[in-house]
């Protein structure tokens, strides 16, 4: 177990470590890589200074926070409807975590006042309804099934989000460039505010691992192992909505990266719960940053929104997971 494990940790902790340079390294401005090593090594001018440490390490750093609470979010989600397709943006609950934020801002309080506890809650509501949906006869056992039943309470969630964006133009105007997903402009004062909420969700998503892992074998077989599937579930989905919720208070609605991730994961250390954890907490913040080092790179001197990126690389995963012979093991 442990050589399989090291085998998966090895290769993620390189590509972390590379995309890490990366991000430091590149960006849609001026600052090219040779300015930007020159201020990693203690010299560069003011604007370099400005543009690495002051935007690039937040973001950065903002970026690995996201992409590890959205990866462990994915696998823990995924575990316990039993489905390799159950993913918090196709499920509605980044979509339930956005329109709480969008209601709270639409009734007059101003984003800089607003908690990430809001997106929390709505994030909480989304993984009740997600996982009823996977519950449903049939959709449970239908991973198909279950992607449209979340893709119909994501479509109707997004769909109450832009008639409240249409009816204000004040909270238009403040969450535009929010609602498709992004780390740019986050600063150490958005990871103060959201990591203690994100630390507490993988404590919760650690401390329900080894229940889900009985749980994947079936109710029967969870208690006949001593577990208490109902008191798992409350402690897994609790877990998610935390993760999925500080995410989406951070950056946005980012969709696909709870699909992707565990997908990787699984592929490098087999179906072990608890072996995919420890895996996704490596792989999700690279996924994010390459993603976020590419919007940065194809339109310069803009960026493109990160959301837009990571759909493009989720797609093709869907698809391909949709339309495998067999369904990766969970």
């Amino acid at each position: 177990m442990r050589r399989v494990l090291l085998r998966g940790i090895a290769p993620a902790g390189v590509v972390l470590a590379l995309v890490v340079v990366a991000s430091l390294m590149l960006g849609a401005g001026a600052v090219g890589p040779v300015r930007a090593l020159e201020v990693l090594a203690g010299g560069g001018d003011d604007d370099a200074r400005f543009a690495v440490l002051d935007l690039r390490v937040p973001r950065t750093l903002v970026a690995v926070a996201v992409g590890l609470a959205l990866g462990v979010a994915g696998a823990v989600l995924q575990a316990t409807a039993r489905n390799p397709l159950a993913e918090p943006g196709l499920l509605g609950v980044s979509a339930g975590a956005s329109f709480a934020v969008v209601v709270v801002i639409a009734s007059g309080a101003g984003a800089a006042s607003l908690g990430p506890w809001v997106a929390v809650l709505g994030a909480g509501a989304g993984c009740a309804l997600a996982v009823g949906a996977a519950r449903l006869r049939g959709a449970g056992d239908d991973p198909v099934r279950l992607v449209l039943a979340g893709a119909a309470l994501s479509s109707l969630l997004h769909a109450a989000t832009s008639i409240l964006l249409l009816l204000d133009q004040r909270t238009s105007d403040e969450v535009r460039f929010w609602t498709v997903g992004s780390v740019a402009g986050r600063g150490l004062d958005t990871l103060a505010q959201v990591g203690p909420i994100l630390a507490t969700g993988v404590l919760l998503a650690v401390l329900a691992a080894r229940p889900l892992s009985a749980l994947m074998l079936g109710d029967t077989v969870a208690r006949g192992l001593g577990h208490r599937p109902a008191r798992t579930r409350v402690l897994a989905l609790t877990a998610v909505a935390l993760l999925v919720g500080g995410a989406v208070a951070a950056a946005g609605p980012i969709a696909f990266v709870g699909l992707v991730v565990p997908f990787l994961a699984r592929s490098l250390v087999g179906p072990d719960l608890r072996r995919v954890l420890a895996v996704s907490v490596l792989v999700g913040p690279a996924v994010v940053l390459a993603a976020d080092v590419v919007s940065r790179l194809l339109v310069r001197p803009y960026e493109m929104p990160l959301g837009v990126v990571t759909a493009l690389i989720g797609a093709p995963v869907l698809v391909a997971v949709v339309r495998s012979s067999r369904l990766p093991a969970l």
